[in-house]
């Protein structure tokens, strides 16, 4: 059975269109308004502060590549008799902060690595 001869032959298309008055003859810049309300983001200071923790010890950049991980501890394969049921996908990404954290991170292992001059690869 071919597909082709099942299908409708001719496709009517329909578009309604309603336009009110009132917006017809409004300006654009009262049509569109901006929120009066201001976006304020409670993470911002905590994403700033992480930014700018300086690593100059050697104990906290240990401390910091122990105590957060290289991957989501979250991610997970769900297996009964060697066959996968389901996945479930990272939830660090979730986390408001996230970003700020891995780069703390980053900038411990390459203090580590620069100034330290140690070997890394036991946090990798």
């Amino acid at each position: 059975m071919k597909v082709y001869h099942n299908t409708t032959k001719r496709i009517f298309l329909a578009s309604w269109v309603s336009i009110n008055q009132t917006q017809e003859n409004a300006p654009a810049s009262q049509m569109h308004r901006p929120s009066a309300k201001p976006h304020f983001d409670i993470f911002q200071s905590i994403r700033r502060w992480l930014d700018n923790v300086p690593i100059r010890d050697r104990q906290l950049a240990h401390r910091l590549c122990k105590l957060i991980p290289s991957q989501c501890p979250f991610e997970r394969d769900v297996k009964l008799l060697g066959k996968t049921l389901f996945h479930i996908p990272p939830m660090c990404k979730l986390n408001p902060v996230y970003e700020e954290l891995v780069s703390l991170r980053f900038r411990a292992l390459c203090y580590l690595a620069d100034e330290c001059g140690e070997d890394v690869t036991q946090y990798c």
